[in-house]
């Protein structure tokens, strides 16, 4: 699996491209940041980081995109732009039919480091151990878009199987009621057949 993790922001746009399945050895395929000019207008800056995305796309073909869910922050303002910046990659992911999952913050740091509060120190270290790097990826946004690559090849056995299970008790329980509906039923009070009347017959 070829996937590209994509660690939103306007100023900074985390990019980097990871190949491989869980269990094994995993590959760096590509790592860099699509950068925009603080004081262009926000407009400007959205269409050079979809530019930066379409020629991500283009050069490494991923079979998926895994974006950083966005979370609420104290600075809105920041909060806006790196959600600004995740709907343009997920807007060129689908464009292209490429699929697009999100993980959040805590889960990335969790799947790479085992600590959902790990550091960036932390992530940066572990990314580089695992796909075998001389030195940390700078900024630390590059090493953050690896570790989100990371997180979705480790974690997308487990979704898939997790998915079939839902699908087939999905499929097993068609045609017959759900447990709400089963409860539902039971508490309606019964109904008896009205009386039946016969005709009346012709008077003598």
């Amino acid at each position: 699996m070829r996937v590209l993790g994509v660690d939103p922001g306007l100023t900074r746009c985390g990019v980097g491209v990871v190949e491989g399945t869980a269990g094994r050895p995993l590959t760096m395929l590509g790592v860099g940041v699509v950068r925009t000019p603080a004081d262009a207008d926000t407009p400007v800056r959205l269409v050079g980081i979809e530019e930066g995305m379409e020629a991500w796309l283009d050069e490494y073909r991923p079979e998926l995109v895994a974006v950083e869910r966005v979370f609420s922050q104290h600075n809105v303002r920041t909060v806006m732009g790196t959600a600004q910046a995740s709907a343009v990659a997920m807007l060129c992911a689908a464009r292209r039919g490429i699929p697009v999952a999100l993980h959040t913050p805590s889960e990335v740091k969790a799947a790479v480091t085992g600590s959902g509060r790990a550091d960036k120190a932390q992530v940066g270290a572990m990314v580089t151990r695992l796909l075998r790097l001389d030195a940390p990826p700078k900024p630390a946004d590059a090493a953050d878009a690896l570790a989100l690559a990371i997180c979705h090849i480790w974690r997308a056995p487990a979704q898939n199987r997790l998915q079939q299970a839902a699908a087939a008790h999905a499929a097993g329980r068609r045609g017959t009621a759900s447990p709400a509906e089963a409860l539902l039923a039971a508490r309606r009070p019964a109904r008896t057949p009205s009386a039946v009347r016969s005709p009346k017959g012709p008077t003598a």
